[in-house]
């Protein structure tokens, strides 16, 4: 596994997203560059806040859950408190959602927008604890970036 450089993909982003409007199509191409970015991942996804539930919105890797309820899983659980939820082991993690078996760690994100939860970026690993506190702190980065340039628009996924 190599280190990240989050400065440079923070840079690739903002140049992938200069010019584009459409919300749907900014978070296909912000999911899309992180998934390639990225070692040792098997599925990296948006799941869109629609009401009280999760929809799964931009993904790479296999098929995935469609709806996931607030507070349920990993990605319920980032939604309902607003905090970032790195998992070494999601098997240890009590109400896990296993969508895909191979995944064995995973990292979620809350995706915010004037300081309302929009979705969540949902990032999984077939290696147990393969996130790391740097991982986390540059994916939180690029995640608030990709809101800040969707703000910039008032354009929303």
């Amino acid at each position: 596994m190599t280190d990240l450089d989050f400065q440079l993909l923070e840079s690739q982003l903002r140049a992938v997203l200069a010019d584009e409007t459409d919300a749907l199509a900014s978070a296909g191409n912000f999911v899309a560059l992180l998934y390639n970015a990225m070692d040792d991942i098997n599925w990296l996804g948006i799941y869109v806040l629609r009401g009280d539930e999760l929809v799964l919105g931009p993904f790479q890797g296999k098929p995935a859950c469609v709806h996931i309820d607030i507070g349920t899983g990993v990605c319920g659980t980032a939604a309902a408190t607003l905090q970032t939820q790195r998992v070494a082991d999601v098997h240890q993690f009590a109400g896990h959602i296993a969508c895909d078996a191979d995944s064995r760690s995973e990292i979620v994100v809350p995706l915010m927008s004037k300081g309302q939860l929009i979705g969540v970026l949902d990032i999984d690993s077939p290696t147990p604890d393969r996130f790391t506190e740097t991982d986390q702190l540059g994916v939180e980065k690029l995640c608030a970036s990709f809101c800040e340039l969707q703000d910039s628009r008032n354009s929303f996924i």
